[in-house]
């Protein structure tokens, strides 16, 4: 207990703005907060007790303990002082504008108004509406009929130019990023249904129609599911030096082949190995699939025919 508490013959009160935080300051005194902290900022009136202050109710904005009052125009809950100058960064002058606590709701665009501190260093509070001095009217009209700057408007002050300024750079700000989150939502949906697509289509890859629907967004899954249907284990794929065509590599019989096939019909165009009828001289390549490509190679080592073509072992 110090002396200012034997001096006390009734209970000191201070209405405050509080905005936060258990450390506040007012009258030159340092005082914490008592208790449990209001549940929302705003005015309140507090009692001292010693160095504490408790909170014991809500009070009616008092705009008069605030000092270091200055004019200025807000951007949102920032406030742009008179006297500002505009650089080329808006988002830097923008973080540069204090932040106001306790605006009054309601308040139009490029309204006069002025804010201050109960203590130097403390948070800027809205202390209430200021007289106009330019043509703020002039200014919410080209804001309205979309200009881009108000250069055209006379006696714009520069706190009017630069908050004219802040909020077409936060209404560009605003879209692109309502822009990047449609165009994020939208990617993102498309990639689940992608997936979910291919998550069907893998399950249903027992079917031929299946596969070769696959083998257009997923020739590697699609060429690997052909081929176990023969039996056979696919290694490799890369595209061909013909356009539509991919060469694929694959074991079998504890042994590597190579071919080349249809990218999207699976047919063989190349089966790396001799499937010439030697007395018509046609050759029969393209009258197999990758799935029926295994069986092929396993009746010509049955009969001791097979000549291989493509050596990859």
């Amino acid at each position: 207990m110090g002396w200012r508490d034997l001096l006390q013959t009734e209970d000191e009160r201070f209405i405050l703005p509080w905005v936060g935080g258990r450390r506040m300051r007012t009258a030159g005194r340092a005082f914490s907060l008592e208790g449990k902290p209001p549940a929302e900022h705003g005015w309140y009136d507090f009692v001292v007790e010693g160095r504490r202050l408790r909170v014991t109710a809500e009070a009616l904005p008092a705009p008069e303990v605030l000092r270091h009052v200055e004019e200025g125009y807000l951007v949102g809950d920032r406030f742009v002082p008179d006297g500002v100058r505009i650089g080329h960064d808006l988002s830097a002058l923008l973080r540069r504008c204090a932040s106001i606590h306790l605006v009054e709701p309601g308040l139009d665009r490029f309204s006069r108004v002025s804010a201050g501190r109960v203590e130097s260093g403390g948070p800027w509070v809205f202390h209430g509406y200021a007289f106009p001095v330019g043509p703020e009217d002039q200014v919410l009209d080209a804001w309205l009929d979309g200009a881009d700057t108000v250069d055209h408007v006379s006696g714009v002050a520069p706190a009017l130019d630069a908050a004219f300024r802040l909020e077409r750079w936060r209404q560009a700000e605003a879209r692109r990023r309502r822009e990047e989150a449609e165009a994020l939502r939208r990617a993102r949906e498309q990639e689940r249904a992608r997936m979910a697509r291919r998550q069907y289509l893998r399950e249903h890859l027992g079917d031929a129609v299946v596969r070769r629907a696959v083998a257009r967004f997923d020739f590697e899954e699609a060429a690997a599911a052909a081929l176990a249907v023969g039996g056979a284990e696919l290694l490799d794929v890369r595209p061909a030096y013909n356009r539509g065509e991919m060469v694929i590599r694959f074991r079998y019989a504890r042994q590597r082949f190579e071919c080349t096939c249809d990218q999207v019909t699976l047919r063989v165009i190349d089966a790396g190995i001799c499937l010439i009828d030697h007395e018509s001289g046609v050759r029969g390549d393209d009258r197999f699939t990758l799935e029926s490509l295994p069986g092929v190679i396993a009746q010509a080592q049955r009969e001791g025919v097979l000549v291989v073509f493509r050596h990859v072992d």
